[in-house]
């Protein structure tokens, strides 16, 4: 039964080394630059980035699921379509915007749900 003791013994070696689990919707802090792979045809290697909070643009009305609902709400005949209410999550997951700084490559990247997100607060 050695085998079964050192699986016991693995297990409590890994859990020792993992940090302890923060609660969730914890605050998040993220530095405003960060080395990490660029794929661009120039770099195609690691860069420093410039990190943003990704931020959805306004709705066109032009998109196709916009013309479509616009004409089925059109005349009489009230809401036509299910309005969402039931909202179940307190938080949103974060989305970064990794520019790289050589060859100005954008590319994105999402983390954990937060409540608090901070790009580059220095701690005090």
């Amino acid at each position: 039964s050695l085998y079964a003791q050192g699986v016991e013994v693995g297990k409590a070696a890994a859990q020792a080394r993992a940090r302890p689990p923060e609660p969730p919707g914890a605050m998040v802090n993220v530095p405003k630059e960060r080395k990490t792979f660029c794929r661009g045809k120039k770099c195609n290697k690691h860069r420093v980035h410039k990190v943003s909070q990704y931020k959805a643009g306004r709705a066109s009305l032009y998109a196709q699921g916009k013309r479509r609902y616009d004409h089925k709400q059109q005349g009489f005949g009230g809401q036509t379509k299910p309005v969402f209410h039931k909202r179940a999550k307190t938080t949103k997951k974060v989305v970064l915007r990794l520019e790289c700084k050589e060859c100005k490559q954008k590319k994105q990247l999402a983390i954990k749900r937060c409540k608090v997100f901070e790009l580059g607060e220095k701690k005090g």
